[in-house]
């Protein structure tokens, strides 16, 4: 595969300063206004407007982005772009536009807002023999910037002062990378309080090793494993509310995880896509580091989801009896028919009958609200484990007042995590740095 080229996008003239790492450089002349003089890089005017080439310097040997205006008489090469900044357009679309442009390279850039989105986009790039650029605007499209060779584009951009386009990556992070790292990331929705990818990048920075950790926030899985394949992402952390959900999307699932019957870890290997349940590793490291052993006591899970599940499974394998309860009560009953736990209707739990109070629903961090339990309960018999992190919870405040013991739900994220970067890049011993990174 060539090597993609790297066009760093000026936010001031200041920046042209910082952009030894990059091949081209981009002026905006709506954000510039000129084309100041930059020694040693190939010149991209963009303009926004119609073209006007006399702002151009005399002698301009660069490219000259037009937008969707007519091809002026120059002897500059021309780049004819559309940017949609809303939504992503069917791939019969997206192609046909692109093909009756006039430039010598066209672009498109348009705004994914799901994995239907970046497949579009990778099936439109290989229907175009033109030279091109195929971008996806926003958080979720990040990923068609760095596998920009995998698209066929003839040069990615990235920031150097500030972003000049949605889910842009700096100068630095993309040099870095080069053309081939390694790709992961966390899918669910919603993800903006989620930790995990500062986390892993931060332990792979440590490390030295080339890689990157996305957010694939979308609100369907529908062509989840297409873009998997397509972009070659080497795994993905799964989490609310798409834990169990993800099994259809697999090739396999490891035993755990079928018993579970839920993964939070999915391994891309050549193509065929593992699921794993990395969250068992982490509850049980986290119970193990606050001194907490489930031999012989009795659990009380609060929720039915995907994480319910696996501290149903990992506590039970620890020879702990486990009651659930929670709002939804198809899926409580559910998980305690799967697992064989004891199903209790919320609001008629005593918690002194129970050892551990562990809460695996979202209240506290995307959720408000009561919890299916009174914590009022509480007593300095009790250990709670809170899988909602970065957060003092309300469960957490009520814990710390009645002195009863805490199992950290930082040290659950961090031991799964460690489980699942070691699955995608042979490393071991991370824990320690995932831990690190959270503080």
């Amino acid at each position: 595969m060539p090597r993609t080229h790297l066009c760093a996008s000026l936010s001031s003239v200041e920046d042209r300063d910082h952009i030894e790492k990059a091949d081209i450089a981009e002026v905006r002349l709506d954000i510039l206004g000129r084309v100041p003089e930059i020694g040693g890089k190939k010149i991209i005017a963009t303009f926004r407007d119609v073209p006007d080439l006399s702002v151009l310097p005399k002698g301009f040997k660069g490219m000259i982005d037009i937008g969707e205006h007519d091809v002026p008489d120059t002897d500059a090469e021309v780049i004819s772009s559309h940017h949609n900044y809303d939504s992503t357009p069917p791939a019969k679309e997206i192609a046909d536009l692109l093909k009756n442009m006039k430039g010598d390279i066209v672009k498109g850039a348009f705004r994914v807002n799901s994995f239907s989105d970046l497949k579009t986009l990778y099936d439109v790039s290989r229907s175009i023999e033109k030279r091109h650029v195929l971008l996806g605007m926003g958080e979720l499209g990040a990923v068609t910037r760095i596998r920009s060779g995998t698209l066929g584009n003839e040069f990615t951009f990235a920031y150097v002062g500030t972003p000049t386009a949605p889910g842009q990556l700096s100068l630095e992070e993309m040099s870095y990378l080069g053309d081939d790292p390694m790709v992961a990331g966390i899918v669910g929705h919603p993800l903006e309080k989620s930790l995990s990818p500062m986390m892993h990048n931060e332990v792979m920075s440590k490390i030295g090793f080339k890689g990157v950790y996305l957010k694939f926030d979308s609100e369907s899985l529908e062509h989840v494993e297409d873009v998997i394949r397509a972009y070659n992402i080497k795994g993905l952390n799964v989490t609310i509310p798409y834990k169990s959900t993800i099994l259809g999307h697999l090739d396999s699932v490891d035993k755990d995880a079928e018993a579970v019957g839920a993964a939070n870890t999915v391994v891309n290997d050549n193509g065929k896509l593992k699921g794993y349940n990395t969250d068992i590793i982490g509850i049980e490291n986290a119970v193990k580091l606050a001194g907490f052993d489930p031999k012989g006591k009795r659990a009380l899970i609060m929720g039915s989801g995907g994480a319910a599940r696996a501290c149903a499974f990992a506590l039970k394998e620890k020879g702990c009896r486990v009651t659930v309860t929670g709002r939804n009560e198809e899926t409580s009953r559910s998980l305690c028919k799967d697992l064989g736990c004891d199903l209790q209707p919320k609001d008629s739990v005593a918690l002194m009958l129970h050892d551990l109070i562990v809460n695996c629903t979202p209240i506290g961090m995307y959720g408000s609200g009561e919890y299916p339990v009174s914590i009022c309960q509480l007593t300095p018999h009790h250990t709670v484990f809170d899988m909602v992190y970065g957060t003092e919870t309300p469960l957490i405040s009520k814990a710390k007042e009645t002195g009863a013991g805490i199992v950290s739900g930082e040290d659950m994220l961090a031991a799964q995590g460690a489980a699942s970067l070691g699955m995608w890049t042979g490393k071991k011993d991370l824990f320690k740095l995932m831990r690190e990174a959270l503080n």
